[in-house]
């Protein structure tokens, strides 16, 4: 019975570890001295994506975010510009499987952890980085980018796209710059 319990554990926790390891990142970075409350209007100026199809969503999903904070778009001259890139590529994680602890904690003359399996999974893993300009000055005022695990689902992964932006403007514009 108690074998059976450590090998229920371990499979637990190898599913906690291996579906934190794939949980969806979201960094921002903002100028410091840049003064938020002065952009009103937005134009794009550029999305970068190996998938055409990807173009209007990220632009729908961006657009939404914006829209939400007060902005608003032009289609061109707009105070800020925008400037979006997607990036995918494969990444590896290892996970190990333990089928027994050989009867305990012994390091020396036997026993120990029992026999282990390693495998490597690949998976493809989807970033997309959105900067905003200021217009005039040409210069980057704020930087979000969020990466996600890329399912063969294309609903699946749109709105993984639109939580993220979601995720990326949530406290966007910067607290004190508004």
């Amino acid at each position: 019975m108690k074998v059976q319990n450590i090998k229920f554990f371990s499979i637990a926790m190898l599913l906690v570890l291996t579906s934190a390891s794939f949980a969806q990142q979201t960094k921002t970075d903002y100028d410091h001295d840049a003064n938020f409350g002065q952009y009103k209007t937005y134009s794009w100026e550029k999305v970068q994506t190996q998938d055409p199809l990807l173009v209007d969503r990220i632009k729908d999903a961006v657009n939404a975010a914006l829209t939400a904070k007060g902005w608003t778009k032009v289609e061109s001259g707009g105070d800020v510009c925008v400037v979006a890139m997607e990036i995918t590529h494969n990444q590896q994680t290892l996970n190990t499987f333990y089928d027994g602890f050989g009867g305990g904690w012994r390091w020396r003359g036997g026993g120990g952890f029992g026999n282990a399996t390693t495998t490597t999974e690949t998976y493809q893993v989807g970033t997309l980085v959105v900067d905003l300009f200021d217009a005039k000055a040409k210069n980057l005022i704020w930087r979000g980018s969020s990466s996600d695990t890329l399912s063969n689902n294309a609903d699946k992964n749109t709105k993984n796209l639109d939580k993220g932006v979601q995720k990326m403007f949530s406290h966007f514009p910067p607290e004190g710059k508004r």
